[in-house]
């Protein structure tokens, strides 16, 4: 089994009170002692924050020193983050924060509107949950976000890491905020070998014991910018690093190793068939997803099941799912696109010059081309729409 190995290398100073116990062996999960005591616990962070005072990062939804935290901007950013860049949510922040200021706009806004606004950033559902949310924090707080970390996690959409990243930066709350930045962080300081995801709850266990009383929310943002600019993913920048005398895994000659995560299975192939419908002034038919499931809400070019398969649906289940009566020609190539859980391809076949014949599918309706860029659109539909009509 693999270990902290908080005993060997390294240049902390020898444990003294109750963190003092350095972990066995065997100690490497969740439950193992603290590799440091306070006073070393309170140097690491004394180190990084001056570090942060010189080198933080200037982003969008950052208060300035001394300055005061909006929450709702903590919030937002927090939610566009995940599972995305900074570089790609910046402008996304920017516009929603133009066209929704506060948590009450965001609220009444129409929910179609705040679809279209999120479409690229992926993961939808976080857009529903971010509507929801803001009319929750209307309807059950005032308008006001809650500080409490329980009252936060009862948001649609707030789980362990967002709410301990509002509490810690919004409201200065001593709560670790342990995204993949900080796991890294925590993995290559006490060379934790234990491979992800089995080693979270230790590397979350590292990281808490670590946040201070005073300025949690600058350690949280520290945390996050070490990872990111300096103990990088594929180059860890150890020369320059606030905490390189103090880091085991640069001590072993193994940081840039971690951390260790368990292979990935390859994802599974589905597959379907989309029917791209042109009416003769140039509409496109498109149809409403359910509200729940993958890609809930968003709009989509009419299709067959996805279904893992290794051939494209015969011919006769095709037509059974084409929206309309139409004579439809099946273009050469394919569209695909990678999920996160599951690689899809579409074969999509198209019918031109089509009247306006009234539709059986309530959730179906034309849109216009020119108003493609206004709605809710997912990625993979524009590239579906793309191939269908050779842009």
């Amino acid at each position: 089994m693999t270990t902290d190995r908080a005993s060997n290398g390294g240049s902390m100073p020898r444990r003294r009170g109750k963190r003092a116990a350095s972990p066995s062996p065997s100690a490497a999960s969740s439950a193992g002692p603290l590799p440091y005591d306070d006073a070393e616990a309170a140097s690491l962070a004394n180190l990084l924050l001056s570090w942060y005072d010189r080198h933080r990062r200037h982003l969008p939804w950052r208060s300035a020193p001394g300055e005061r935290p909006d929450p709702y901007r903590v919030w937002l950013s927090e939610i566009m983050l995940q599972q995305t860049t900074v570089a790609t949510v910046r402008d996304y922040f920017l516009h929603f924060t133009s066209r929704w200021p506060t948590v009450a706009d965001l609220a009444t806004a129409p929910l179609d509107d705040v679809l279209a606004a999120w479409a690229g950033l992926g993961y939808y559902a976080r857009a529903r949950n971010l509507h929801k949310c803001a009319q929750a924090v209307m309807r059950d707080f005032g308008g006001v976000f809650p500080s409490n970390l329980d009252a936060l996690r009862s948001l649609p959409g707030i789980g362990d890491y967002t709410s301990g990243a509002i509490a810690a930066i919004a409201f200065d709350q001593p709560y670790a905020a342990v995204d993949g930045n900080v796991e890294r962080v925590m993995a290559r300081m006490f060379a934790v070998e234990e491979p992800l995801p089995d080693s979270k709850p230790r590397l979350k266990q590292l990281a808490s014991g670590l946040v201070p009383k005073r300025r949690p929310g600058d350690f949280a943002q520290a945390m996050m910018d070490l990872g990111a600019t300096i103990c990088a993913p594929r180059k860890a920048n150890c020369l320059i690093c606030p905490w390189n005398g103090h880091c085991r895994g640069r001590a072993l000659g193994i940081a840039e190793t971690l951390p260790r995560k368990r292979e990935k299975a390859a994802r599974p192939v589905r597959r379907a068939v989309a029917f791209l419908a042109i009416r003769r002034d140039g509409a496109i038919l498109l149809r409403r997803r359910p509200e729940r499931g993958l890609l809930g809400g968003m709009l989509e070019v009419p299709s067959t099941p996805w279904e893992r398969s290794d051939a494209t649906p015969a011919a006769s289940v095709t037509e059974s799912h084409a929206p309309l009566p139409a004579p439809w020609t099946p273009l050469a190539g394919t569209v695909e696109h990678t999920f996160t859980h599951f690689h899809l391809i579409v074969e999509v076949h198209t019918a031109h010059g089509l009247d306006d014949i009234p539709l059986e599918d309530p959730a179906a309706r034309w849109v216009p081309l020119d108003d493609l860029p206004t709605e809710a659109l997912p990625t993979v539909m524009h590239k579906i729409i793309a191939h269908g009509l050779k842009l």
